[in-house]
């Protein structure tokens, strides 16, 4: 370990040992889902999945988040549970993203998340339905107890250089990762990265999750079937911590990819950038541009946007015995 990263791993450690002490619990079931890492393992889609199968199976899921990079200050509502009440600016664009994706799932914007989950049960009608609290980026959120810690951890790039911040991109030691009750290797299925974390926890169960696609959609709301992009000349774009992910998964669609332009993860898009990306896309002849959903929520104020934009519409497959895993805790 470096100077550097043993000043932040002090740091790290003496703040959980403090959160830790002073840690609450909400009167009703919470579901962690995080990772060890900075960027983009998946955790919006898992977070959906899940709140998705929670619904099916009689509760209702409220997702705790900080939405990230949103404005509003204090608990407020993302989403009762009825479609999006704030702005993207105000909300964050992940948050904005779950609650277009989800309305019928209430969605709480609070960086303490306790906090979000009291307000929560004052403000959101449960139906008759148990709440269950679904807390989004919730592996170094140790303020709040949670009933099943799930850790996501990337197939393709699961620690990078395997140096903490700011050397690297772990959020703390691997050894963090005992703290899991359940670990989910996301995006692909890389069997000697399972065989290291068995070895680190033994005592979870272990899934694999990859992304699927369910189709398209353009920028007026229509939607198309995947085989649309079979063969088609495409541009492609985003603001997400991991764009070649993006590209790899759009490759699997059919698509020939004449470009990517990456922007930073949470990049607010101006018409300016909107104008360059249509510029080069006619430059080079696409025939489509195609981003991400958590890209289309911010794009989609914008006033001139072509009708040959599309959103390659992502979710996950996880391993069926994963949902009776966590659901069977619950009981």
């Amino acid at each position: 370990m470096t100077p550097l990263e043993f000043l932040y791993f002090l740091g790290y450690s003496l703040k959980k040992r403090h959160v830790l002490k002073n840690r609450r619990c909400l009167p009703y079931p919470v579901i962690s889902i995080g990772n060890l890492t900075t960027g983009g393992t998946g955790k919006t889609p898992a977070v959906i999945a899940v709140a998705e199968e929670a619904a099916r199976r009689g509760y209702c899921p409220i997702i705790l988040t900080r939405g990230y990079k949103g404005r509003a200050k204090g608990p407020c509502l993302v989403s009762a549970g009825s479609g999006r009440l704030l702005s993207v600016s105000d909300a964050g664009d992940e948050a904005a993203l779950m609650a277009e994706r989800m309305p019928g799932v209430a969605i709480v914007k609070s960086a303490d998340r306790y906090a979000g989950g009291m307000f929560a049960i004052d403000k959101i009608e449960m139906g008759g339905r148990p709440p269950l609290f679904i807390l989004d980026d919730g592996f170094q959120h140790w303020r709040l107890a949670r009933d099943i810690d799930i850790a996501l951890v990337d197939g393709i790039n699961p620690f990078g250089n395997r140096k903490l911040i700011p050397l690297g991109i772990l959020r703390g030691p691997l050894g963090e990762l005992k703290d899991a009750d359940i670990i989910v290797v996301t995006k692909t299925r890389n069997e000697a990265l399972a065989s290291e974390l068995k070895a680190i926890n033994p005592g979870a169960p272990l899934y694999f999750s990859e992304y699927r696609t369910a189709g398209l959609r353009s920028s007026e709301g229509r939607h198309e079937d995947l085989s649309y992009m079979e063969g088609k000349k495409v541009f492609a774009f985003c603001g997400i911590a991991n764009p070649e992910s993006f590209r790899n998964t759009l490759q699997q669609s059919g698509a020939v990819i004449l470009g990517l332009k990456s922007f930073r993860d949470h990049h607010a898009y101006s018409q300016q950038d909107m104008d360059v990306i249509i510029d080069e896309a006619d430059r080079i002849r696409a025939e489509a541009l195609v981003t991400t959903g958590k890209d289309m929520v911010k794009i989609r104020a914008l006033s001139l946007l072509p009708s040959n934009l599309y959103v390659l519409e992502i979710g996950v497959s996880i391993d069926a015995a994963f949902y009776d895993d966590i659901f069977g805790r619950l009981k």
